[in-house]
């Protein structure tokens, strides 16, 4: 079994790429940030994790580190999407396989930075406003392949609305800011990279950037879901269209004959395949089609593959994109299962990390807080990796659930707490450190 001066150092090795990030007392202030939110299972404010930790001296000064330390951001996002790609090497048919979807952080007051006014429509409780203050998070993270599937969230910017923006700041939309994210992480990555993500943001202010390559020769690969009535067309052959041109005239022709739409599968004259793939938490039994042609949303230059899919389970028939034309049947319903793992994230970030216990007023409590909580979620889930690498036993189902054979971000913080001594006086040695430094300069 393993004992404290392991866990200690395995700790300590996922948090050692961010010293990079920081100033060397600004280090210290976020280790011991990052450490007291893993900690601390309720109430994830600073007073809270302080208090927690048994180590209330430290709590003017990380709060004077959260609203006024050095915390650069984006190098920050860098650091958590290089350290996924070292510690989970794992390829999902060739592809650093990445989710992005938006999710809402409840707020309670106008006065709160970046707040705005949303419609609520989750809930149909009457007696439920109908109109909601909250925190808008464009979020970004790793999807690692396996039975289940392991969402690692890397980064995530706010998005406002321009009505309601804050004094200062620049309207970027949703697609946009979603773009700016999946261009970091293909700068952040030595391979290809495949964006999964829903139909909502199936759009080309979305899939344009994508397919064009954020600055490298590569595109970022894609895997969505269409509308059912979805334009699409066959390619269109250049030879015979110049000749055309040549015989009558007029332009060359920018898109080819018009095919059926996802909905009307039936005409698509492919034959059905058949298969099995891992599909939201279980192997199940799958028939499809598929059709090489183009999208009116990806461009007429740029090959996809559309399918429709018959699941074992489902009623409805599952329309799917990609660019990503290496990618097997199987491999294409398996990754966009997968994206829902996204989901799980975010009841995770709000159940077990605090999302939306946040007491940050200001600008940029705000947005660090919300990092520090990413960075720390996916640092418990790394370890869980590096743990059943090394130990293998350190997790054992619980008396009232035999079933459950997979660990929760829950078990990980019992762990860590157990050994809780070990980490707070490795904070204590980093601040101890850090102190004789400070007074020589």
């Amino acid at each position: 079994m393993e004992d404290a001066k392991q866990v200690v150092a395995c700790w300590q090795s996922l948090l050692q790429p961010y010293q990079s990030v920081f100033t060397a007392p600004g280090w210290v202030r976020f280790a011991q940030w990052a450490t007291g939110t893993v900690l601390c299972d309720e109430e994830h404010t600073i007073t809270q994790i302080v208090s927690r930790m048994g180590v209330p001296q430290w709590w003017r000064v990380a709060e004077s580190f959260a609203e006024y330390g050095v915390f650069d951001l984006p190098s920050a996002r860098a650091a958590t999407m290089r350290l996924v790609e070292a510690r989970c090497p794992e390829k999902f048919g060739g592809y650093r396989s990445v989710a992005l979807d938006d999710t809402k952080e409840q707020r309670s007051s106008r006065k709160v930075w970046g707040a705005c006014t949303y419609k609520q429509t989750s809930s149909r409780n009457p007696k439920h406003p109908k109109i909601q203050l909250a925190h808008n998070w464009v979020e970004v993270g790793d999807l690692s392949p396996g039975e289940p599937w392991t969402y690692l969230p890397t980064g995530a910017l706010l998005y406002m609305r321009e009505s309601q923006l804050p004094a200062g700041e620049t309207f970027r939309t949703k697609l946009e800011l979603g773009a700016s994210l999946l261009g970091e992480v293909d700068a952040a990555s030595a391979g290809r990279v495949l964006a999964i993500f829903d139909g909502g943001n199936a759009r080309k202010g979305l899939i344009g950037p994508c397919l064009k390559g954020f600055g490298k020769d590569r595109p970022v690969a894609i895997l969505t879901r269409p509308r059912k009535d979805a334009r699409l067309y066959a390619p269109v052959d250049r030879t015979q269209d110049a000749k055309r041109v040549a015989k009558k005239g007029g332009r060359p022709r920018k898109w080819g004959q018009r095919l059926p739409s996802p909905e009307h599968y039936k005409q698509w004259r492919n034959p059905w395949h058949k298969g099995r793939a891992w599909i939201y938490g279980q192997e199940r039994s799958f028939r499809c089609k598929s059709m090489d042609c183009r999208w009116s949303v990806s461009g007429a230059e740029d090959p996809v593959r559309v399918y429709v899919f018959e699941v074992e389970g489902y009623s409805q028939p599952w329309f799917l994109v990609t660019s990503a034309l290496d990618l097997s049947e199987g491999e294409a319903v398996e990754g966009y299962a997968a994206r829902f793992r996204q989901e799980d994230g975010f009841r995770d970030h709000k159940q077990q990390m605090g999302m939306e216990e946040v007491r940050a007023w200001t600008k940029q409590p705000v947005l660090r807080t919300y990092m520090v909580q990413l960075i720390a979620m996916t640092l418990m889930r790394l370890l869980m990796k590096e743990a059943a690498d090394k130990w293998g036993s350190w997790y054992a189902p619980p008396a009232w659930n035999r079933r459950k054979k997979v660990p929760s971000l829950r078990d990980m913080r019992r762990l860590l707490w157990d050994h809780r001594e070990g980490l707070i006086n490795f904070l204590r040695e980093l601040d101890e450190v850090r102190k004789p430094r400070l007074a020589a300069a």
